[in-house]
């Protein structure tokens, strides 16, 4: 690979993604309640922002372009270092069932409604597994197995952000007048929201309101975790899909690695490496190796908010805005079937 060829065709593109990344990343840190709307948002939208005042897109094109695609992937598989497996093992079992219908749930509105509406299939799929899984996180882990456009993403990310800002809000006043239990709404909160940093705000706010401490909060991200495990079979099945439909001429091997792309083996990876190291070390060694991991998923954040600004500045927000309709639809009919089939399951299962 030209090194040098590559920083001078990808430099001015990288840096205005990072330029755009940064404030949006510290506005998020530094204001209390900003977490719910969270910095991907933040940078998509200044992204298109910038994007329509920006006369010259021909010089930061290939930076962006790289920047939305391989930068997303290499922020999934960092988000691996924050998957222990054992820890979801002995705490989120409980939520497997729950987790599973609402998923497939999610999977099933989306489908239905595509058939319906006539929506494209790779935004509805964005939406469909983006509110089933965990949000942004899926949806940057599909869009390249998928090959969906710079559009088709922004156009996801902002309906699961919509929705994410209303249920962080409304939740823990849901909760209270169902009557739930401490465990009942962490699971909720768990399964319900589809994004991270959402499900964090809905269960500090129930932990502050009830003076739990952060009992509903550690409990909802365990919850949660579990959720982001299947990123790995959505994806394959996917991937799977794909080269069905597109099969390659390079052979039998090729396909079989399109099937299985290698970002995702390597977030496997990386959650398995964290999961061992957690399991053998002690004292000062866990504590180093916590650290980096705790480090690790900061910088998959990050990177993730970087590639969103590149997304953004790929994206044409006016007709983002005009074909922004049945996205939404589907948003909508995903987040409340999520909802009531997550109340529905905990109430069969006896958590409330």
């Amino acid at each position: 690979m030209d090194l040098n060829g590559f920083f001078r065709d990808n430099w001015q593109g990288i840096l205005l993604s990072v330029i755009i990344a940064v404030p949006a990343w510290i506005l998020v840190k530094s204001i209390d309640g900003l977490e719910v709307v969270g910095a991907p948002i933040i940078a998509i939208i200044a992204g298109m922002v910038i994007s329509m005042l920006w006369k010259r897109h021909d010089v930061i094109k290939k930076g962006t372009s790289f920047t939305s695609k391989y930068v997303l992937q290499f922020s999934v598989v960092l988000l691996g270092f924050g998957l222990n497996l054992s820890m979801i093992g002995r705490v989120g079992l409980d939520s497997l069932p729950i987790i599973i219908s609402t998923i497939s749930t999610s999977l099933i509105v989306a489908y239905v409604l595509y058939r319906l509406l006539h929506t494209p299939a790779k935004t509805t799929t964005l939406v469909g597994v983006g509110s089933s899984i965990c949000g942004g996180s899926a949806i940057a882990a599909t869009a390249p197995v998928i090959k969906a456009n710079n559009d088709e993403i922004a156009q996801s990310i902002a309906v699961i952000f919509f929705f994410n800002v209303v249920a962080a809000i409304i939740f823990p006043t849901l909760g209270q007048l169902l009557g739930m239990s401490n465990e009942g709404f962490a699971l909720f909160a768990g399964t319900a929201i589809n994004d991270t940093s959402s499900v964090t705000a809905a269960a500090s706010t129930w932990d502050a309101i009830h003076g739990t401490g952060s009992a509903v909060l550690d409990y909802a991200t365990i919850v949660k975790l579990t959720r982001t495990l299947f990123i790995i079979p959505i994806v394959l099945v996917l991937s799977y899909i794909m080269m069905k439909r597109e099969p390659s001429d390079e052979g039998h091997g090729k396909n079989i690695k399109r099937a299985f792309p290698m970002f995702i083996l390597f977030f496997i990876l990386a959650s398995v490496i964290t999961t061992v190291a957690t399991s053998v070390l002690t004292r000062d060694a866990l504590t180093m190796a916590n650290d980096t991991f705790a480090f690790l998923k900061q910088v998959s954040a990050f990177l993730i908010v970087v590639a969103m600004a590149a997304i953004g500045l790929n994206t044409n927000l006016i007709e983002l805005i005009k074909t922004g309709g049945k996205p939404l639809t589907i948003g909508f009919f995903c987040w409340i079937a999520i909802t009531a089939v997550s109340l529905l399951m905990q109430h069969l299962m006896g958590f409330w």
